[in-house]
């Protein structure tokens, strides 16, 4: 059983329009709505490969509820914390002229003292019989910035492994926790690290130091580039043959939820690397937010290179 938690879930809403033009009136030809947020993503990934999963975090309000029925839809196991306050939407605006897409996200809903309480006491009942417990994505406004460390803590505790895929601050004060891997993509390491990595030996020394501040493994993500990873004792690059983007959205959650499942089997780092890769690169070839399909992920198994860097 993989958890996952998503403390600012959202309602997609992605939108087609054929020619954008911006200060002018667009028509939009189709419009579909899905569960969104990245922890929900890696659940939505990890149950398209025959894995179980359940889904944690805060639903509020109709937007809330339109999540739980996608999810039900999809056969996906979820325990939310209700919440006052309504769930946020988000759009994705896609340009089938261009293929080029402008996301416009929500800060999220206010959460109190009482909810985030009451969501510690759901997580450690769900996660009982968890193996590991994946916490992706932003803060919602009223969570301390460092609710990722006070969770890791928390998971560790109870002997459950944990992944951490978030940003900024809220990276940086999980890392404290000592997460068993984190996956930040280029710009969020640049972040986290204050310079520019722009070489391949730049992003496996931003690897290493990021294991150096706490993470069991360092997983940086590099787009159509695959990614490199560091344990601090190993180096590994996986990356994948060229592919047709349809969609980023959800390739890093898809990746995420490859390594999971992994770690989950007690796999080693490369084979970790390996099925995050394919699982990331099957996403990108679907539109919108559905994420990566099965046969894709298979198909694409076999043609990611593996590779032990010095």
């Amino acid at each position: 059983m993989i958890t996952t938690v998503t403390l600012n879930p959202c309602l997609d809403k992605h939108i087609d329009v054929h020619g954008l033009v911006l200060y002018e009136t667009n028509r939009w030809h189709l419009m579909s709505k899905y569960a969104g947020g990245k922890g929900i993503d890696v659940s939505r990934a990890v149950h398209e490969m025959g894995n179980d999963t359940i889904a944690c975090g805060f639903l509020g309000g109709e937007e809330g509820r339109e999540i739980e029925t996608l999810l039900a839809k999809q056969g996906l196991k979820y325990r939310f914390t209700p919440i006052s306050q309504p769930t946020r939407s988000c759009f994705i605006i896609y340009d089938t002229k261009t293929r080029r897409q402008t996301n416009l996200n929500a800060p999220g809903p206010r959460i109190t003292p009482s909810e985030l309480k009451l969501f510690h006491e759901d997580l450690q009942r769900e996660s009982a019989s968890s193996n590991i417990i994946v916490m992706s994505g932003s803060v919602p406004p009223g969570v301390p910035s460092n609710v990722y460390f006070t969770l890791i803590k928390s998971a560790h505790k109870l002997g459950k492994q944990t992944i951490l895929d978030t940003t900024g601050k809220y990276l940086r004060a999980g890392l404290k926790a000592k997460p068993c891997l984190v996956k930040p993509n280029i710009r969020e390491a640049e972040e986290l690290l204050g310079r520019k990595l722009e070489t391949e030996a730049e992003i496996i020394l931003g690897a290493k130091e990021i294991v150096q501040m706490g993470a069991g493994i360092a997983v940086i993500s590099m787009g159509k580039k695959g990614l490199i990873a560091s344990d601090g004792k190993q180096v590994i690059k996986a990356s994948s043959p060229y592919v047709r983007v349809k969609s980023a959205v959800g390739a890093g959650d898809s990746t995420v939820a490859g390594l999971a499942i992994s770690l989950c089997r007690g796999d080693s780092l490369e084979e970790a690397c390996h099925l995050g890769v394919a699982m990331g690169t099957a996403a990108v070839m679907t539109p919108g937010t559905e994420l990566c399909h099965r046969e894709d992920v298979l198909y694409w198994l076999p043609r990611i290179k593996i590779r032990r860097l010095a």
